[in-house]
């Protein structure tokens, strides 16, 4: 059942693989969510000049990430991510909350090797549109983020508010993915994975206050009592 959704929701306009499910969520979950993440202790929020974020489940690091137990109501959506198959035989075990108001996006990047190379995002309290971009080789020299933005762009994806963006292979390894800082988003044939999405006759869409929930696989972990020499 799992493998039949996930094929279903294929983006075929974008290099393997990325797959879209609208409504992965009701809206009844999203407002339980969205409490949830607010009601979260002040310290739990780190402020970047560009968005708010929270971390859960440790802070991964090259040495390893200190894991923490997640709580149950993360661990409910970890769950139902984990069980679509798509980590493998892998469980989920950490989550990074986004904060982005309207005008906020973040630059061109990649989520690198610290992580399993599959990425899963529910989307809550906004649409925003994620770029994605060719890397530039090592011989290139950009002058700019501009200049990358417009040689090396080959499509976006619409991310509607309940949705579930799944991304694996070449399109997570070898390509970059950001959100450009606008209040509008025009909706025109560079949004690649239209005829997935709930919206249909829209032209533009407003961004509202967007929480982005960042489902990862940390492979390399450790306890605090080995950090620590603790026995």
């Amino acid at each position: 059942m799992a493998e039949n959704v996930i094929s279903d929701n294929k983006v075929l306009k974008l290099p393997d693989s990325a797959y879209y499910l609208p409504n992965f969520i009701t809206s009844h979950e999203e407002a339980q969510l969205l409490e949830k993440i607010y009601s979260s202790p002040k310290p739990k929020w780190k402020t970047l000049s560009n968005r708010r974020l929270q971390n859960w489940g440790g802070l991964p690091h090259p040495k390893g990430m200190i894991q923490e137990t997640l709580p149950e109501w993360l661990m409910n959506y970890v769950k139902k991510v984990g069980n679509l198959g798509i980590f493998q035989d892998k469980l989920p075990n950490h989550v990074l909350i986004n904060e982005y108001l309207p005008g906020q996006g973040i630059m061109p990047h990649e989520d690198g090797p610290l992580f399993y190379p599959t990425i899963a995002t529910i989307n809550l309290g906004s649409h925003t549109v994620l770029d994605y971009y060719e890397k530039p080789s090592n011989s290139e020299n950009l002058d700019s983020e501009m200049q990358l933005k417009t040689s090396r762009y080959i499509g976006s994806l619409l991310l509607e508010r309940c949705s579930l963006l799944l991304v694996q292979d070449d399109l997570y390894s070898k390509y970059l993915h950001g959100i450009k800082e606008t209040t509008v988003d025009i909706l025109d044939d560079n949004i690649k994975n239209f005829n997935l999405c709930s919206i249909q006759n829209e032209t533009e869409l407003c961004r509202q206050s967007r929480i982005s929930l960042t489902i990862r696989h940390v492979p390399h972990t450790v306890k605090a009592n080995f950090i620590f020499g603790m026995k």
